[in-house]
């Protein structure tokens, strides 16, 4: 072996001493959540995740104390948790009804729109929704009951119901016996004149004429 390389530790010291163990304060988009414990590169670490606010040097100290903090945050997003899940039933309980106009093959004539469907929850109590929280992968175009997505905080998702019906259409269904009760009434009245005309022609044919016997008596 040459002497020279007496004087280099190996390489996987080398490496070792390359990289620095962190703990993510807050999520990272590519390292991860908040509370992993990982070893990076030394200069990636001082240089931009530590200086950013991403990452603390895990050392003795930081690992007691980010425990800690990691055991209230638990609570708190636990908390959270329950008052999403809350929402999301307050959410499915509620039917958001359309009335749209239709043409032939009862096509109706626009669409609903999560735009919509946001200002009849907002009607409804919730103004604290985000409306980009309503998952609709396109316009609703079509008569009868839909499901829509709400995908709240902390992987929670809302199912509402969205009725879309024609305009007017309980305003038809109940002007719709009139119409048949009115050709019923005409028959009637029909019916009745020609009763109260029958015993008019008897008292016409008791009227006496010069041809009857009795007369001519």
């Amino acid at each position: 072996m040459p002497g020279w390389l007496l004087f280099y530790p190996p390489l996987f010291i080398l490496k070792q001493k390359c990289n620095m163990k962190i703990i993510l304060k807050k999520e990272h988009e590519l390292l991860g959540d908040a509370g992993q414990i990982l070893n990076v590169k030394n200069g990636y670490a001082r240089n931009y995740l530590i200086p950013k606010g991403y990452a603390t040097i895990a050392n003795e100290s930081n690992l007691k104390s980010f425990e800690e903090i990691s055991r209230q945050r638990a609570k708190k997003v636990q908390k959270l948790v329950d008052e999403t899940q809350k929402l999301s039933n307050a959410l499915s309980s509620n039917v958001i009804t359309f009335e749209m106009k239709t043409g032939e093959e009862d096509k109706i004539f626009g669409s609903v729109t999560a735009q919509m469907i946001h200002d009849k929850l907002v009607e409804k109590g919730f103004e604290n929704l985000d409306r980009k929280k309503i998952i609709l992968k396109e316009a609703i175009k079509s008569l009868g009951e839909h499901e829509v997505e709400i995908k709240l905080q902390h992987s929670v998702v809302s199912v509402i119901k969205v009725n879309v019906i024609k305009e007017n259409a309980e305003v038809e269904e109940i002007a719709a016996p009139k119409s048949d009760a009115a050709p019923e009434s005409k028959e009637e009245v029909a019916d009745g004149s020609k009763e109260e005309a029958a015993p008019e022609s008897k008292e016409e044919s008791e009227t006496v004429t010069p041809d009857d016997p009795e007369v001519s008596a």
